[in-house]
């Protein structure tokens, strides 16, 4: 250790001390934290449209703009009494009130390759069968994950024309790297 003046020493001991007691606090806000004692960030979609996204947590704040369409993922980060600070794909957020959002998980196929998709596998392994090839930016939903695999379907739900099979978690906005659920 570096020499120091005798008076800073013990100082300096007593910090290096408290540095390693002290634990670190949590990457996410405890449930305790927020109104709905659910944990933050997480993933949710939007119930209706169109939703009014506003500067601020509630009705006298500005609109900042519009979802036109239903089912859109997006990430809650805070949260003030009934209001939801969200984040979407872009990275742009702003506040809707919480009766407008719903837990039903839904993503966008991002895809990691140069080739622009996002392959839909038979089971939740590189080498099973091929179902389809997602284009950047397809919708899905997501109805598990392992933590390295989701499990996804695209297409309107209840059609034929509905493609479902599992989709390497890294390759989805909507979902955390390592998140599990089913």
């Amino acid at each position: 250790m570096p020499a120091f003046p005798g008076r800073l020493r013990p100082i300096l001991l007593l910090l290096i001390a408290l540095a390693i007691l002290v634990p670190v606090a949590p990457p996410t806000i405890l449930a305790q934290d927020n109104p709905s004692g659910l944990p933050l960030p997480r993933f949710v979609s939007t119930r209706s449209n169109p939703i009014n996204v506003r500067v601020g947590p509630g009705t006298r704040y500005e609109i900042a703009w519009n979802f036109l369409v239903s089912g859109v993922p997006v990430e809650i980060i805070q949260e003030f009494d009934t209001w939801r600070k969200i984040r979407d794909m872009d990275g742009d957020e702003g506040w809707v009130h919480q009766s407008l959002l719903v837990g039903n998980r839904v993503g966008y196929a991002i895809p990691l390759l140069a080739n622009g998709e996002v392959a839909m596998h038979a089971n939740p392994a590189e080498d099973a069968a091929l179902r389809a090839r997602l284009a950047g930016g397809v919708r899905v939903s997501i109805s598990e994950c392992t933590g390295s695999w989701c499990r996804v379907s695209a297409g309107q739900p209840g059609e034929r024309s509905a493609y479902s099979g599992w989709v390497r978690q890294e390759e989805l906005w909507g979902v955390y790297p390592d998140e599990k659920f089913d």
